[in-house]
């Protein structure tokens, strides 16, 4: 599930990346693991010692029953999707500021999910900039669509996604994906065993 109330692009003031793709800024590399973004901000992959402030920052979503709530292990056994947004410059050192995942549901899918921004930080783009870079990150990896299960239609149809209905995966790749342990993976099938932890959602998905 996804969250982020932020759609004001922040400026790319920085040279075009190597390898951009069409459906990202030039700014958005499809891998780094540092790079400087407007507003003195850093956006990087995550580390060990972040699950705290992901799950810090995620919680007040999860109180209102945005987000689901994770054990600190499933942040751990998922830390390679995450991408944070950083300010290295706040007070008493670097703070994480926004995160976003991409998990690979299948040969050629991939859910966005977890994305959060810090209640201080809202209205500068960071949201938007986080995804971007998932969708780049899909892209080079061989993913041509991106689900999102989510509150926030407007901030995702301004990304290009589209709401749908129902589950779109043959009955084969469904039969596959019952096998999931994971829970967005229950949800993105629309079990009835999740359904109280959907209810007001939308189910979107970008074609990339």
């Amino acid at each position: 599930m996804s969250a982020d109330p932020t759609s004001q692009q922040i400026p790319a003031n920085e040279p075009p990346a190597s390898e951009s793709t069409a459906s990202a800024p030039a700014w958005a590399e499809r891998d780094f693991a540092h790079r400087a973004l407007p507003g003195g901000l850093v956006m990087r992959r995550a580390r060990t010692s972040d699950v705290h402030a992901i799950r810090g920052l995620v919680q007040p979503l999860v109180d209102e029953r945005i987000l689901v709530a994770k054990e600190a292990v499933n942040y751990f056994e998922g830390l390679h999707e995450f991408r944070l947004v950083t300010d290295p410059r706040a007070a008493g050192g670097e703070r994480v500021v926004g995160c976003a995942a991409l998990h690979v549901l299948w040969e050629d899918l991939a859910e966005a999910r977890t994305v959060a921004t810090d209640p201080d930080y809202r209205g500068r783009g960071i949201g938007r900039m986080l995804m971007e870079q998932l969708l780049a990150d899909a892209q080079a990896i061989g993913v041509r669509r991106v689900f999102c299960l989510t509150f926030e239609t407007r901030f995702f149809a301004s990304l290009g996604f589209e709401e749908i209905t129902g589950t779109p995966v043959s009955p084969e790749v469904y039969v596959e994906l019952l096998h999931s342990h994971d829970e967005n993976t229950a949800e993105f099938l629309d079990l009835a065993r999740v359904k109280p932890n959907t209810l007001g959602n939308s189910r979107m998905m970008k074609h990339l």
